[in-house]
């Protein structure tokens, strides 16, 4: 039934992708990604137009509570969907930590490394270790990093238990611990179908999703904290803590 929406989405992507995206990528180069004395840089303002014009060809209303704060901030939010990476870039310029695989597609790990996403092998202690490494230069150096604390996108409604290894990225670096709530929105109810269904891979849940009605798609950004000298499983506690209150008491629209 909700097929016909294919037939403009996708030229609109295409059109996206053939236009918007080399656009997007020049900027990528002098004089564009330099700093200015204040604000945001022309490469900052075209990655957050690129990711808002995604996240329109897919139907997503933003509905947006807070701000993110200039400076390196760990962001730390639970995670739905693949969309949520283009609805946090859309609000604010952010390295993400992925999966390793996600470096070997075609196309989407070629943007990945160069919107500098931190790849991780999960399950492996010495990749997890370079990781926070990583992540930890890039906060020193002033930049902001996300992370998916959950450790994926797992089944069932609600928040997850956040892991806590990543969160030693911002003890190393003295950084600000950003917690956000992501939830997507339908009739007044949490929209449960804009995770991946049992036994649906990228590309199924890929059209899917672009031939669908809008929905609300909620961020919360919450107030931020700094790790102190607490112990990683408590900075994680805390972030997972302000996460699930946000969960339970934002009004659905």
């Amino acid at each position: 039934m909700s097929g016909w929406r294919l037939f403009y989405r996708v030229p609109w992507l295409l059109a996206h992708l053939l236009i918007g995206l080399p656009l997007t990528l020049l900027t990528f180069l002098p004089p564009f990604n330099r700093p200015p004395a204040s604000g945001r840089s022309v490469n900052e303002v075209v990655q957050a137009w690129w990711a808002a014009m995604v996240c329109r060809i897919f139907g997503l209303r933003r509905k947006v509570s807070g701000s993110f704060e200039p400076g390196p901030h760990l962001v730390a939010a639970n995670h739905i969907s693949w969309l949520d990476i283009q609805l946090l870039h859309s609000l604010s310029t952010m390295g993400f930590v992925a999966k390793a695989e996600i470096e070997r597609w075609p196309l989407a790990g070629w943007l990945a490394r160069i919107g500098e996403t931190v790849f991780h092998q999960r399950g492996n202690h010495d990749s997890s270790r370079g990781v926070v490494v990583t992540m930890a230069e890039r906060l020193k150096n002033g930049r902001k990093v996300a992370i998916f604390a959950e450790g994926g996108i797992l089944p069932g409604p609600g928040i997850k238990r956040f892991h806590a290894r990543l969160f030693a990225a911002a003890l190393e670096s003295n950084a600000w611990v950003q917690p956000v709530m992501v939830r997507y929105v339908r009739a007044g109810a949490a929209d449960e179908e804009v995770t991946f269904l049992p036994g649906e891979g990228f590309l199924g849940n890929f059209f899917r999703l672009l031939a669908r009605s809008p929905c609300t798609a909620e961020v919360w950004i919450l107030p931020r904290f700094r790790p102190g000298d607490l112990p990683r499983r408590e900075i994680a506690l805390r972030a997972q803590k302000a996460v699930e209150q946000a969960w339970a008491s934002a009004p659905l629209p």
